[in-house]
């Protein structure tokens, strides 16, 4: 290794004042904001990318699940049309905005299905419930809860078939004061240490009878005809 002569030409100063340039700026709390800023633009443009290529697929499996539990609740052979592509929205003073899908064959609505919320021991249990045209129920399934396992998941079909002493019930069958759980004087069972969870899938399942009920005429009526078109005759 040998020394090499320094560059007699070369600026001490100078290079002192550009090192103290970067290093003042390196320093600066801009820098470290632009770093920052940085940072969190290229995220937002990760999580973005992510959720438009996440967000189709979601929507699919979203839509299967939902097309699955109608099944459960109004039997295939009561029609012949695709559920989801099918509904209509009540606006309703005691539960606002209900999504309702309908059930058809040949023109006529042979079913509806919709669901409403309950509150249980430990939080929202979305209810689906489907109904004949006479009021009464084709089956009732829950969509999704956070109950305590082992206790409250026992209104899952897959956990119990509490849920299934629903179907062929209507608005007065029981009578009104029946629409409880037997601790309450009514004729649901409860669940052993859990009684608040079936008491609000029994009231929310009586709330959605109370509703078809309010709009029953109005969900069967048949779609207007559709008009033929226009023809005129000439000589």
């Amino acid at each position: 290794m040998t020394d090499e002569p320094a560059d007699p030409t070369a600026d001490p100063t100078a290079s002192r004042a550009r090192l103290g340039w970067a290093g003042a700026l390196r320093r600066s709390p801009v820098w470290h904001g632009l770093l920052l800023g940085l940072f969190a633009l290229a995220t937002a443009a990760i999580l973005s990318l992510s959720d438009a290529l996440t967000r189709g697929p979601i929507a699919r499996r979203a839509a299967e699940d939902l097309r699955a539990s109608l099944a459960q609740v109004i039997p295939a052979e009561r029609h012949d049309n695709d559920l989801l592509r099918h509904r209509r929205t009540l606006a309703d003073a005691a539960e606002g905005a209900v999504p309702v899908f309908l059930a058809r064959a040949d023109g006529r609505v042979t079913g509806v299905a919709f669901v409403l919320t309950g509150s249980g021991y430990s939080g929202a249990i979305r209810v689906l419930i489907g109904l004949a045209p006479d009021g009464t129920i084709l089956g009732v399934r829950v969509l999704s809860h956070s109950e305590t396992p082992g206790l409250g998941d026992k209104i899952e079909v897959a956990k119990d078939d509490w849920i299934e002493d629903f179907a062929g019930r209507s608005l007065g069958d029981p009578e009104p004061e029946g629409w409880r759980v037997r601790k309450d004087g009514g004729v649901f069972d409860q669940f052993s240490g859990a009684t608040i969870t079936p008491r609000a899938v029994v009231a929310t399942v009586h709330r959605g009878l109370a509703l078809f009920a309010r709009h029953r005429d109005a969900l069967l009526r048949p779609d207007p005809p559709a008009r033929a078109p226009r023809t005129e005759e000439t000589d």
